[in-house]
């Protein structure tokens, strides 16, 4: 009983047809088999006088546990790249239960490339046994690379090309497995005597019958390797890649310490001077004092104003006098002004720190600066009374500070937003009251920009739910998603339930725009059916200067 290993598919296809044309029953086995019958053909195969001459199997399905101990004889018909394979594959018939010699051939065309792949396998269990098994793996993990496929390819062409009747014979099957057995000898002997160190280094070249090894640029007695480099297009060197510096490093941080221009020297500060800060809005005397007390210190240790290097030469000198004629004509404080100093400096809001005051100025720009009670629990470590009298103070004096155009441009960034807010809130309820069942009778003036992702229901939702939760509240889309996903409606859409927080705020700002659109239209509207206000139809300009039609008193003549 035999079996019979292939790679390829219709190749075990012809050999079933010539077997069954002979006569011969058999078994077939590859990926396509069901588990039911693999199973079945290989007890049918292995049962006592059993009449399966022949077992065709596919070579890499030699290792999914197959038992086919009766067989006395292994074919392989073309041999694998891996020749773990093949081995796994010939371990089918050596299996517990095997009660005869098995016999293994490996059918191989002579000058083809199954001669370089049997090779091939042969160095690779070599290393296996030499390197691999003795834990000494370094650098022999080789791959095919392009050149030694075509030196594969080519192999024995010119005896396929050049071949002719006579080269044919008619030798027996007995000549023809002597043939093999005696190469098969030479290439063990061959493999026996390579070292270790000639395996790490090993090629696939051409060997010829004198055992000496031939380049894959010899083909037919000629050298090829010349005409190698005039075939193909000429590799064209790219030209390297120059980085180019957007900035010289040095010349950045000389210039933004500017370690190139002479600094002007700090000026000297009186010692124990109290540090007043612009937002405590100390009394404008004492900072008067302060200056005088700064001038009569520089006076009385000799200190020279220097010159400015950002000005031009005729400002710097002009800034140079004025500075030094101060502190020459300086006096020191007399004991009634030291005495004023010390009163006006418990006059101010020496308990606010940078911390207060920041916090303060969030706020005004959180709640707007008419909302004093959210304003005064905005503040840590403040009474109510402590904020308002600082407020009153900061409207009235707020052009002493340093930053105030700042500070203004954010508190009224942050009353604009309420006042969208508010607008927004108008809008969604004057929508929403023109409707008695807004969750079922909704309608909006769409225009041109329907959008194709968002269907009419959803929008309905999303406008009276945004609604409903609030729309000023914070985190109301994390609800709103939420309500999506709670919605019995939406169960089973997909598209609405996997929308973020993110792109649900933005298809709320459209819809938003679009009912605010549709309200001043109506209200357009309702103002033309109305007409004008009575009494004024016909009523002239007076001629007084009293204010016209537009409210702009009229120029007399």
């Amino acid at each position: 009983m035999k079996c019979v290993f292939e790679k390829r598919r219709p190749l075990r296809s012809s050999v079933g047809d010539i077997s069954s044309s002979r006569g011969y029953d058999y078994c077939r086995l590859d990926g396509q088999t069901a588990h039911e019958d693999r199973q079945t053909a290989i007890d049918g195969f292995n049962a006592p006088g059993s009449n399966k001459f022949i077992f065709m199997l596919s070579t890499r399905a030699g290792g999914l546990g197959i038992n086919l101990a009766t067989a006395d004889v292994v074919i392989l018909y073309d041999s694998d790249w891996n020749p773990q394979v093949d081995l796994q594959a010939m371990d089918r018939a050596h299996r517990i239960g095997q009660l005869k010699m098995v016999r293994v051939f490996r059918l191989m065309t002579e000058h083809t490339v199954e001669e370089r792949i049997i090779e091939r396998a042969e160095m690779k269990l070599r290393l296996d046994r030499l390197v691999i098994q003795q834990g000494r793996l370094a650098d022999a993990n080789q791959k095919l690379d392009k050149e030694e496929v075509i030196s594969m390819i080519r192999h024995g062409a010119h005896h396929v090309f050049a071949s002719k009747d006579s080269e044919i014979t008619d030798k027996d099957i007995d000549d023809i497995v002597a043939e093999g057995e005696k190469k098969t000898a030479e290439l063990t002997k061959k493999m026996d005597n390579l070292g270790e160190s000639t395996l790490r280094k090993f090629t696939i070249d051409a060997t010829e019958g004198d055992g000496q090894q031939r380049s894959l640029y010899e083909f037919e007695g000629e050298d090829y390797r010349d005409k190698h480099e005039q075939v193909g297009l000429r590799w064209i060197e790219p030209p390297k890649r120059e980085r180019k510096a957007n900035y010289a490093v040095d010349a950045y941080f000389r210039e933004a310490l500017r370690m190139s221009e002479p600094k002007a020297p700090k000026a000297p500060r009186p010692p124990k001077q109290p540090n007043v800060q612009d937002f405590q809005f100390f009394p404008p005397r004492l900072f008067e004092l302060l200056d005088k007390e700064i001038y009569a210190y520089r006076k009385s240790i000799g200190y020279k104003a220097p010159r400015d290097p950002e000005l031009s030469d005729a400002e710097a000198k002009k800034q140079q006098r004025e500075e030094q004629k101060r502190i020459d004509d300086a006096d020191a404080l007399t004991d009634e002004e030291q005495a004023e100093k010390d009163e006006l400096l418990v006059q101010g809001f020496t308990s606010w720190t940078k911390r207060d005051f920041n916090q303060f100025i969030k706020a005004n720009e959180k709640y707007g600066r008419d909302d004093m009670d959210n304003i005064c629990r905005e503040v840590e470590g403040k009474t109510p009374e402590e904020v308002m009298e600082y407020a009153k103070v900061f409207w009235e004096r707020c052009n002493e500070l340093t930053e105030i155009e700042k500070i203004m441009a954010t508190i009224e960034r942050g009353e604009a937003k309420i006042q969208r807010r508010i607008s927004i809130r108008k809008a969604l309820d004057a929508k929403m009251a023109r409707y008695k069942a807004p969750f079922h009778q909704l309608r909006i003036q769409y225009g041109t920009n329907k959008g194709k992702n968002y269907t009419e229901e959803e929008d309905r939702f999303l406008v009276c739910m945004l609604h409903k939760l609030g729309f000023d509240r914070e985190n109301v889309y994390d609800e709103l998603r939420m309500a999506i996903r709670q919605a019995p409606q939406f169960r089973f859409d997909w598209f609405i339930k996997s929308r973020t927080s993110m792109e649900l705020q933005r298809r709320c700002n459209t819809l938003i725009t679009l009912i605010e659109r549709e309200n001043q239209e109506l209200e357009e509207k309702s103002a033309k059916k109305r007409g004008p206000k009575p009494g004024m139809k016909g009523q002239k300009r007076k001629a007084d200067g009293t204010p016209d039609m537009r409210g702009r008193p009229k120029k007399k003549k």
